[in-house]
């Protein structure tokens, strides 16, 4: 109740009320602001904002909707709790920072000329193949068609376009081993 009292004077601008209110309820919101934050220089740092943001803002204080130790204290906790969220923000943002510098820089003219090597790789071992594998390889993997769908297209048995693709893909494969 004397808080109640207290928090209304300092509403008025009364500096003596202040410095009573101060020495009554530091220790009640030093010891909240001290649990959520954990650190110690970091929460009496955050009691100190408390108490000063209680001398700029007490005409806020309405007594009808409450103690003034327990609006007090709910803007210290409020006020301890933004300070671990800013806390963990900044953290996250510097590990971030840090996974991004130790991220190997992408090179694209690499890339390109890799790519470029691989195309022609393939195209070197699709060479190698009979004029049938390559036909029945190239019309399912870079035209798309099912097995069915080549075997309607060359007019064949779906089993032969099936051993020319096993026999087709394996020759790929053999020769392919040496990049891939």
């Amino acid at each position: 109740m004397e808080a109640d009292k207290l928090l209304v004077r300092v509403a008025g601008g009364d500096q003596r009320a202040f410095e009573e209110l101060y020495t009554l309820v530091s220790g009640p919101v030093f010891g909240l602001v001290r649990r959520v934050v954990r650190d110690p220089a970091q929460s009496e740092e955050v009691a100190q904002e408390v108490l000063l943001e209680l001398w700029r803002s007490a005409g806020r204080f309405d007594p009808a909707r409450g103690s003034a130790l327990s609006w007090i204290l709910t803007v210290a906790h409020r006020r301890a709790v933004d300070r671990v969220r800013s806390a963990r923000a900044a953290t996250e943002r510097e590990q971030r920072e840090g996974r991004r510098a130790h991220d190997t820089a992408f090179d694209q003219v690499a890339e390109e000329v890799e790519a470029g090597l691989e195309r022609q790789w393939v195209r070197h071992c699709l060479e190698r193949l009979t004029a049938l594998q390559r036909e029945s390889v190239t019309l399912a993997y870079y035209d798309g068609y099912t097995y069915r769908e080549v075997a309607e297209r060359l007019s064949l048995p779906l089993g032969t376009v099936k051993t020319r693709m096993r026999d087709g893909l394996t020759r790929l494969r053999e020769c392919l081993g040496g990049v891939a």
